[in-house]
């Protein structure tokens, strides 16, 4: 409607009212209605032309003002909810006939932003009996006429303060008596225009504060109260009144009183003629306590629980059919709800710790039970694993193996291990559980397998199921009746360094394909093969060898252990001793040369040489003599020598052939 009114001043108004014949002449005078100057933004006002002494004239009037213009039908503008651009200068003027009147003085419109009241108080507090005056004013002074003051408290919410609530002192003073927080506003107008709201005022009151020795009735017994004003300075000739559940409860001068039965209690004071009262006090609830008992169990009752485990926490109470509320406690970070019992499904370390719980009668909620005595949840973290042992690794031909599984950490006779059932696994291309076809249970942590394989076993307890992680595998053989044998190729007591030496795995019966293993207790592993070929023996290799077969086809059937056969390499290379006879003979004679290895009758071949000196290097080279390489015989005989001469021997065996250092010559 503000910018109808602006709109208008750019126009010529043409508005005709009969008032009769006149000639135009008198000066015109805008009017504002209401008569202020000043206007806030938000509220009415009515812009007037009014032409005195021009009765009877019909008049058409046009308008003058600093901004733009539009057309009315009367000559007055009605401007609902004035802006800051309806502001600014108006002046008028009429035309009666073909005759205009002068322009009528400026009347200068100022549009305000809202205001805001303004509150004080005379003092902060209300005094024992007396009052406190509330003072409230628009903050433009200038532009102050006018208000009406409307005053507030808040209850909740603010709701306007009646007569029954002040004395009404002036429009904008009251005197109020009662404590709480005050704001005010001014409105003025037709409809009515509000100022902002004031800021707000606590105003004091003196306050009752009540105090228990406890919040329970025992049984049998009772509670004290203790009702006093604050603040204490004014504490004399006070009358107390106790309120129990809504009702009134007792008047005493006395500020103690004992009661035996529950319920919510709260006090005020009161003195003089009429009574003045203090504000009420906070409220204590007083519980009556019953005989019933509470007690805390868990389901199932394990000491420990696991990460992940379901457990039940429950509050049972004996005594009566009585039906009940329940209360928790618990000095852990999740509090059960108010049932009468928390199903835990998925425990974790942040559920330990103590819980007690105390029960409360539905139909009288003031009455309940003592709190239970406490009962530790202990959750764990750590998922417990499984354990398995077995009282052997292999299945004796026609036996069996007994495997034990157990939880780790365990005690056989904790109340934590004692509720575990045990689930067990054999691989098979994949694990697959273990029935009854397939072993002999002999306790719920045993049992006996005639099959070997790889076994593995889990605990599992609780509904729904919770399990432990899996134990590590043992790996179960099967032993067969076949037969192996360790052999030496070739086969002499005492092998030298660097000899070539094979030790072989023979398993017998059948002709099944085997995986060999061997176990030795030299210092160098044989691979496992049927056999172990070695190119050049040191001592290194001394030790005894076992073997073992195991099918190709079935992993877990093997043989058992072999006999051990030893083998024994000796670091000193054999040198032959020589011997002659006779050592002395006539030219011509026969002599004969006997070469004597350590172990002669290990596979040696002899090698005959005559010595033949050279001078030059002090030493002997060595010829070889007629038939003389590789002799099966120790010894060689030498016809119809004439003349003194020296000879040697030495021995050689094996493949390739490994050969002694030469013997001492012997001169003949």
């Amino acid at each position: 409607m503000g910018q109808s009114l602006l709109c208008t001043m750019g126009f010529y108004l043409l508005s005709t009212v009969i008032y009769g014949n006149a000639e135009a002449g008198p000066k015109p005078t805008v009017t504002l209605q209401p008569s202020r100057t000043h206007i806030y933004s938000g509220e009415t006002v009515t812009v007037r032309c009014e032409i005195q002494g021009g009765e009877g004239a019909q008049w058409t009037y046009e308008w003058r003002a600093e901004k733009l213009n539009t057309r009315q039908s009367s000559n007055e503008y009605r401007i609902i909810k004035v802006t800051e651009s309806d502001g600014g200068e108006y002046r008028c003027r009429g035309r009666s006939s073909s005759s205009w009147t002068e322009w009528s003085d400026i009347t200068t419109l100022t549009i305000l932003h809202k205001p805001k009241a303004q509150l004080r108080a005379d003092r902060t507090a209300v005094p024992a009996g007396g009052s406190v005056i509330l003072t409230c004013s628009v903050s433009v002074s200038s532009s102050s006429s006018g208000w009406k003051y409307y005053w507030y408290r808040y209850d909740k919410y603010y709701k306007l303060v009646t007569l029954r609530d002040g004395v009404f002192l002036s429009n904008r003073q009251i005197s109020v008596s009662e404590g709480g927080l005050y704001r005010c506003r001014g409105g003025r107008g037709e409809p009515v225009y509000y100022t902002e709201y004031s800021e707000t005022i606590k105003i004091a009151k003196p306050k009752a504060e009540l105090r228990a020795d406890s919040t329970a009735v025992p049984v049998g017994g009772s509670v004290t109260l203790t009702c006093s004003v604050s603040p204490s300075s004014s504490s004399s000739g006070w009358k107390y009144y106790w309120y129990r559940d809504g009702k009134s409860y007792q008047i005493l001068t006395n500020g103690q009183i004992s009661v035996s039965e529950g319920g919510l209690y709260w006090c005020r004071g009161g003195r003089g003629e009429p009574v003045y009262y203090t504000e009420y006090s906070k409220s204590v609830w007083i519980d009556t306590t019953v005989s019933n008992r509470s007690v805390v169990t868990l389901h199932p009752n394990w000491s420990e629980i696991y990460r992940g485990e379901t457990i039940t926490v429950r509050c049972e109470i004996h005594g009566g059919d009585t039906e009940w509320d329940y209360e928790w406690e618990t000095n852990n970070i999740i509090k059960p709800p108010n049932q009468n019992e928390y199903r835990i499904r998925s425990a974790s370390s942040s559920n330990s710790g103590n819980y007690r719980c105390k029960g409360r009668m539905k139909s009288s909620q003031h009455k309940t039970t003592e709190w239970s005595d406490s009962v530790t949840l202990t959750v764990s973290d750590n998922k417990p694993k499984a354990e398995l042992r077995a009282d052997r690794t292999a299945v004796p031909v026609g036996g069996s193996v007994t495997l034990t599984c157990s939880v780790n950490p365990s005690s056989s006779s904790s109340s934590s291990s004692s509720r575990w059932k045990y689930y067990w696994y054999r691989y098979d291309s994949y694990y697959k559980l273990v029935t009854s076809p397939d072993a002999v249970f002999l306790s719920n942590g045993q049992i006996s397998v005639s099959e070997g394989g790889r076994y593995s076993c889990r605990g599992g307890r609780g509904e729904p199921v919770y399990y432990t992680e899996d134990s590590e595998s043992v790996w179960i053989d099967t032993t067969v009746s076949n037969r192996p044998v360790v052999t030496l190729y070739p086969n002499w007591s005492e092998i030298y360094r660097g000899e070539t030496i094979t030790v072989r795995c023979e398993i017998h019966g059948g002709d099944t394909e085997w995986d060999y293993e061997w176990e030795t207790n030299s210092t160098i592993k044989p691979p496992n093969q049927s056999e172990y070929r070695i190119r050049s023996a040191s001592s290194s290799k001394s030790g005894n060898y076992r073997c073992k077969g195991r099918m190709k086809s079935s992993q877990h059937k093997t043989t058992e252990w072999s006999d051990s056969v030893t083998l024994t390499v000796s670091d000193n290379k054999p040198r032959p001793v020589l011997t002659v006879s006779p050592s002395w003979l006539s030219p011509g004679a026969s002599v004969t040369l006997n070469c004597e290895v350590e172990h002669p009758s290990a596979g040696w071949s002899f090698y005959w040489y005559k010595a033949v000196p050279d001078l030059s290097q002090k030493s002997s080279s060595y010829e070889l003599l007629p038939d003389g390489s590789g002799t099966a015989q120790d010894s060689y005989i030498i016809h119809g020598q004439t003349h003194t001469a020296g000879y040697v021997c030495r021995a050689g065996r094996g493949d390739p052939e490994y050969h002694t250092d030469h013997s001492q010559p012997k001169f003949v």
